[in-house]
């Protein structure tokens, strides 16, 4: 019985962590890379973290309530001398991982004029958000970040500049109306 429920865990495991994997192409990358971020925290990472965080101070109350339901962050971040460095190949990986795995892109923007683009996944549970991908892509910078885990996504941004997530403004500006 108990080989019977081991058995099982393992076969349920990858339902529990939607942990993504980068692809071998990104250590090549990162010894191209002139500067590279490489962040993997758990859960007890980020609980044990988020020990070190203020109850008292309103930003850092908001990041220790949004870790709490966190199981993981990863980020890989990558900063190129030159372009060309990196192709779309290189990040083709992980779209493909996150459309097999039931996430959905819920934002793509680019910007021909600045070349760079971005896109954010989302995979939901039970109408709750349960984690987010951000692929952001500039001609000499690469960075994937991935949080999984249970997310308020008003709160995400208070995330930025902490864990290794970098500062994601979530302010989205109206546009200006013609008098």
């Amino acid at each position: 019985m108990r080989f019977l429920i081991v058995c099982m865990a393992m076969v349920l495991t990858p339902a529990w962590s939607q942990e993504i994997k980068f692809p071998p192409s990104f250590e090549k990358l990162a010894a191209k890379a002139v500067e590279n971020v490489n962040v993997r925290l758990d859960g007890t990472m980020l609980q044990a973290a988020g020990q070190f965080l203020s109850s008292e101070k309103a930003d850092e109350k908001e990041a220790k309530k949004l870790v709490s339901g966190l199981k993981g962050i990863q980020v890989r971040s990558f900063e190129f001398a030159k372009e060309g460095e990196y192709s779309n190949a290189d990040v083709a990986p992980i779209r493909t991982q996150l459309l097999h795995q039931g996430w959905a892109q819920i934002v793509a923007a680019s910007s021909k004029k600045d070349r760079e683009s971005a896109e954010i996944y989302v995979r939901r549970e039970g109408g709750r958000v349960v984690g987010i991908t951000v692929l952001a892509m500039e001609p000499k910078e690469l960075t994937v970040v991935h949080i999984d885990g249970s997310i308020d996504l008003e709160g995400l941004s208070k995330l930025g500049g902490q864990f290794g997530v970098p500062e994601i403004d979530m302010n989205i500006k109206a546009p200006a109306t013609k008098k």
